[in-house]
């Protein structure tokens, strides 16, 4: 399952929230995404979890936590639609 993870403080590392996720389950990948002119985060990431309930459970105990000073925003991540 994707999750959409954001207000991510631009120091957020990878590794930080593959840290975070791993306490509720196997996290099989991790993606900040950045800017590509600035090279900085643009504040945002997902995380794929493989087995449901644990995404399920990591979106519930996640929404709102704070880390690096930011309240996270944690919900399961949307499919993504068509450019125009």
């Amino acid at each position: 399952m994707k999750i959409h993870v954001g207000n991510l403080a631009l120091a957020t590392t990878v590794d930080e929230i593959l840290e975070l996720f791993s306490e509720f389950g196997r996290v099989t990948d991790v993606e900040v995404l950045m800017d590509r002119h600035t090279g900085e985060s643009k504040g945002f990431g997902f995380v794929e979890m493989p087995a449901k309930l644990e995404a399920r459970t990591a979106i519930h105990a996640l929404d709102l936590k704070e880390l690096n000073g930011r309240s996270l925003t944690v919900t399961a991540a949307r499919p993504r639609g068509g450019r125009r």
